[in-house]
């Protein structure tokens, strides 16, 4: 079965990107939204995934709103969140680093993406998440 990522970034190319690699592959289904809004919308519509890649920088609800709100549901508190974003000052790495399973910094290698976001999905096969 395949795993579902969502990614939550206010630049359509990146979401494009993200979105073209991982199905690529046929292992992964990618959800893509353009904001946190969405991600919440979405979220609330059923389309639950398996891991979120949220940026931190969106207008509007920005990626540490955004978390809050998934962290809030009892639905969605257990779902994986990996920081992906350009925000790299210290106290944002710091502090997404502790909230959050991964943080990665923009721009990113796809390759090590890839093996982060298969590393955090087996830790939470193996905890029943």
């Amino acid at each position: 079965m395949k795993k579902k990522i969502m990614i939550v970034d206010d630049e359509p190319d990146q979401v494009y990107t993200i979105k073209q690699f991982f199905e690529f592959s046929g292992e992964y289904e990618v959800i893509g939204a353009n904001s946190g809004m969405e991600c919440v919308e979405l979220l609330k519509n059923k389309k639950i995934p398996d891991l979120i890649l949220l940026d931190i920088m969106m207008p509007e609800m920005n990626g540490w709103k955004t978390f809050d709100a998934i962290r809030e549901n009892l639905l969605w508190k257990n779902i994986p969140v990996i920081f992906l974003t350009a925000k790299t000052d210290d106290i944002s790495v710091k502090l997404g680093s502790f909230l959050a399973t991964d943080y990665i910094e923009k721009p990113f290698d796809i390759d090590d993406l890839r093996k982060r976001i298969d590393n955090v999905l087996k830790k939470s096969s193996s905890k029943g998440l």
